[in-house]
């Protein structure tokens, strides 16, 4: 059963762009790999050629991946919103209650998250719990690490 995936329009941008220099440069890059090993010789012991042809697996079915997910994804748009509220897509600043810091995220999909540049997936435990909050709303949320309270101080739709 296929369901749509919710990407930020970056995130569908930087699969484009995957897309293209898949089909535009590696592919001809190891189809012509390939003609080369072939050109030595025997195959059965060639090992340039057993190499180029995973190479060639993995590229197509990264196509194919890529793809898929296009064919199912939902381009979140936030443009014309008033940022009232934390929806996906959208970066939220919290203000920790426990250590009076501040900490921003971006609210993405799965496939987009990486918490080391700050963005945090819809579904994670932080994500789930902000989706739907307002600025000054607080927030409690059941983390690994025990019990976490926050404060949203700013949400943007970028």
């Amino acid at each position: 059963m296929s369901h749509t995936i919710p990407l930020t329009k970056e995130s569908f941008e930087a699969l484009q762009e995957e897309l293209k220099r898949l089909i535009r440069e590696e592919r001809p890059k190891v189809i012509q790999d390939i003609a080369e090993a072939r050109a030595h010789g025997d195959l059965s012991e060639n090992a340039e050629y057993d190499a180029a042809k995973n190479r060639q697996g993995f590229i197509e079915g990264r196509i194919q991946e890529i793809n898929g997910k296009m064919a199912r994804a939902h381009v979140v748009d936030l443009s014309g919103l008033k940022p009232d509220k934390v929806v996906f897509g959208c970066t939220v600043t919290l203000y920790d209650t426990a250590t009076e810091e501040e900490v921003t995220y971006k609210i993405v999909g799965e496939d987009e998250a990486d918490i080391k540049v700050s963005k945090i997936s819809c579904t994670s435990p932080v994500g789930k719990a902000l989706i739907g909050h307002k600025l000054d709303d607080s927030v409690r949320v059941i983390v690994p690490s025990g019990k976490k309270e926050y404060e949203i101080i700013d949400i943007k739709y970028d």
